[in-house]
C-alpha cells in the first residue's frame, strides 16, 4: 500500500499543499450523490463518459472512480460500498477546486514544467521505497490512469505557486513577529506541551453541515479500526499541515482554539478525539506526544517499532490459529531487519495491521511494554497472539529521551509562514468558488 495520499504528495516539497479542497460549491444540486459503482448510466450513455459536473470544462464519472481508486489505495481506507458513497461528494469537491486552481493558474500564466512533474513522482516513490517506474505500475494495477495523478500534482505545484505569490505581495512574516513567537518558546520551553496532528473539515456552506459531520464520523471509525492517521490527514484535511501528515508540532493547550485546547488536555498520548466542531468546520485530533517540562526518564525512551500481523477471524478453529503462528515464527527467523519484517507482514500478512511508528516506552500497552523492552535493536520477539491474529514485533532503535529544545528562528519562521499560507489559501479559494459557477449532474 502506498503510505501517502497523491494528492498531498507534493506538499512535502512546496510546504504548503494544492488540495485545499472545498466543503461545500456553489452548485446547483449541491446534496447530490457522486456516481458510485452501482449506479446505472442513463439510456445510450457509456457510464464512464457520463458527465458528472462542469467547471468550465468536463468532469466526468470516470474521473471521480478513477480518484476513488487513488484515495482507497493511498489512504488505508476500507474499500466498501459504504466507505465510497461517504467520501464521494468530498472527492467530487476535490476535482471540483484542483479544475479552479488550475484554470486560476492558466488566467495568471502559472504553469507545472515536466520537470516539476517528473520530481514530484520521483518523491512520491523514494517515499514509498520504490524503484523508478513503480508507481506507474502501482497505479496501473489498480485500474487508475496515471493522467489522474498527473492533474493532482499539476494543481498542487500551481496552486503552491500562486499562494506564495499572493503572500510574498501582501503578507510577509515580519522579524518582530518571529522575535516574539521565540521569546515565547523560550520562556515556556518548560511547560507541559502536546505534540499533536490534525485533520480539519471545513463546513462553509450550512447545507453541507450533515454531510460533513458525516464525513468527520467515517473518518474517525475508519483510523479506529486502522487507517493511518497521517494518510488520512494527507487527503482529506484542508489545512496547510495536511501535507505533513496534520502535525501541529509541540503545542501548549492555550495555543489552539478553545474547544481543541480543552480536548488536548484531557487526551492521552496515542489517543483520537471524536469530531469536534468549532466556528469554521469539524476537526480530528491526535495526540501524538506529551513532554511535562521534568526531567526525562526512562519511560521518556522513544523506541523504532515494527509489528506485524498474520491474522485470524474470530473463533478460528485451531489449525488455521496453528497456521498463523507457523506463519509468524517463519518471518521471525527470516527477517534480519526492520525493513525485511515490515516487508514480509505486508506480503503475507495483513498490510493493513503490519505497520511502523515510533513510540515512547510509556505509551506502549502495560502488557506488551515487558516483550518490547526485553529485545535488543534488530531482534524479533516470539509470535504473540492477538485478538485480530499472531503479531511478531522488531526493536528497530531506541533512542534515549531529551530534554526538551527551543526552536530555531528558521523553525519558528516555518511554522508561521505556514499558518499565514494555511489562511491566505482558504481565503483565495473560497473567492475563487463564490465567482464560479458549477454545474453538478450526478
Amino acid at each position: 500500500m502506498l503510505s501517502m495520499t497523491v494528492i498531498r504528495w507534493l506538499g512535502m516539497l512546496l510546504v504548503v499543499s494544492g488540495g485545499f479542497s472545498a466543503s461545500a460549491v456553489a452548485a446547483r444540486a449541491p446534496s447530490a450523490p457522486a456516481p458510485q459503482a452501482s449506479e446505472q448510466p442513463q439510456a445510450g450513455q457509456p457510464p464512464e463518459t457520463r458527465i458528472a459536473a462542469v467547471v468550465n470544462e468536463v468532469i466526468s464519472v470516470a474521473d471521480i472512480r478513477s480518484r476513488l481508486r487513488m484515495v482507497m489505495l493511498s489512504s488505508n481506507l476500507t474499500d466498501s460500498p459504504e466507505t465510497r458513497q461517504r467520501i464521494a461528494n468530498q472527492v467530487l469537491r476535490t476535482i471540483v477546486d484542483e479544475k479552479l486552481q488550475m484554470q486560476e493558474a492558466k488566467r495568471q500564466n502559472i504553469t507545472a514544467t515536466e520537470e516539476e512533474i517528473n520530481k514530484a513522482v520521483a518523491q512520491i516513490e523514494k517515499q514509498n521505497n520504490m524503484q523508478p517506474g513503480q508507481l506507474d505500475q502501482a497505479l496501473k494495477q489498480r485500474g487508475i490512469e496515471r493522467s489522474a495523478l498527473v492533474d493532482q500534482l499539476t494543481a498542487s505545484i500551481v496552486w503552491a505557486k500562486l499562494v506564495r505569490r499572493l503572500l510574498s505581495q501582501t503578507n510577509v512574516v515580519s522579524d518582530e513577529e518571529i522575535d516574539y513567537a521565540l521569546k515565547r518558546a523560550q520562556e515556556t520551553v518548560n511547560e507541559p506541551q502536546s505534540r499533536v496532528a490534525e485533520i480539519f473539515l471545513a463546513v462553509d456552506n450550512p447545507q453541507q453541515e450533515e454531510e460533513v459531520r458525516r464525513l468527520a464520523e467515517r473518518l474517525s471509525d475508519q483510523m479506529r479500526q486502522g487507517a493511518r492517521f497521517s494518510a488520512i490527514a494527507q487527503q482529506f484535511s484542508q489545512s496547510a499541515t495536511a501535507a505533513v501528515g496534520g502535525d501541529i508540532g509541540w503545542v501548549r493547550p492555550e495555543q489552539l482554539n478553545s474547544e481543541l485546547g480543552k480536548m488536548v488536555a484531557q487526551m492521552r498520548p496515542g489517543e483520537l478525539s471524536p469530531p469536534l466542531r468549532t466556528g469554521a468546520g469539524y476537526y480530528l485530533l491526535l495526540v501524538l506526544d506529551r513532554r511535562s517540562g521534568r526531567s526525562a526518564g526512562a519511560e521518556d525512551t522513544l523506541l523504532h517499532l515494527v509489528q506485524i500481523v498474520f491474522p485470524l477471524p474470530p473463533q478460528a478453529p485451531e489449525a488455521m490459529r496453528r497456521a498463523a503462528i507457523t506463519e509468524a515464527q517463519n518471518a521471525k527467523l527470516t527477517a534480519k531487519n526492520c525493513e525485511e519484517l515490515l516487508k514480509i507482514g505486508k506480503e503475507k500478512g495483513s498490510a493493513q495491521l503490519s505497520s511502523e511508528g515510533r513510540l515512547r516506552v510509556d505509551q506502549i500497552a502495560p502488557g506488551m511494554r515487558n516483550i518490547v523492552l526485553g529485545l535488543e535493536a534488530g531482534r524479533s520477539s516470539q509470535p504473540i497472539v492477538q485478538k485480530n491474529g499472531v503479531g511478531v514485533i522488531m526493536v528497530c532503535e531506541k533512542v534515549a529521551p531529551s530534554a526538551a529544545t527551543v526552536p530555531t528562528r528558521e523553525e519558528i519562521a516555518e511554522t508561521l509562514m505556514r499558518q499565514r499560507l494555511d489562511t491566505l489559501a482558504r481565503r483565495y479559494m473560497r473567492d475563487l468558488r463564490r465567482t464560479a459557477f458549477v454545474d453538478v449532474r450526478v
